[in-house]
């Protein structure tokens, strides 16, 4: 299973193994990784599973859609590698992927 790893703003990593097809934050829920919060449970209808995509897998990862992009607008410390982790499925070629959490989030 491809593994991800989740760095919290303090410099905390929880390295996670994912099954393929689960979207980033649910493997975040399901090991309890604190500071994503999904509160919309994954319909892309808040901002809450906020995280920054490491640059090395930003081209593994397809764009984001108008209704990410709408919803990152209202997401804190948004950056070029912001994204919704409801909006990233995991494949085997994310095996290793990074992401970061805002320091919102926490």
């Amino acid at each position: 299973m491809p593994k991800v790893t989740f760095i919290e703003h303090t410099g905390k990593e929880h390295t996670v193994e994912v099954a393929t097809g689960l979207s980033v934050m649910e493997a975040a829920v399901k090991n309890l990784v604190p500071g994503i919060d999904a509160d919309c449970g994954g319909a892309c209808a808040c901002a809450t599973c906020h995280v920054y995509v490491d640059a090395a897998f930003a081209p593994k990862i397809p764009e984001k859609s108008d209704m990410e992009q709408t919803m990152l607008d209202f997401a804190n410390e948004v950056t070029d590698e912001s994204r919704l982790s409801c909006q990233i499925k995991v494949t085997p070629e994310l095996d290793g992927l990074i992401v970061r959490l805002p320091a919102s989030q926490h």
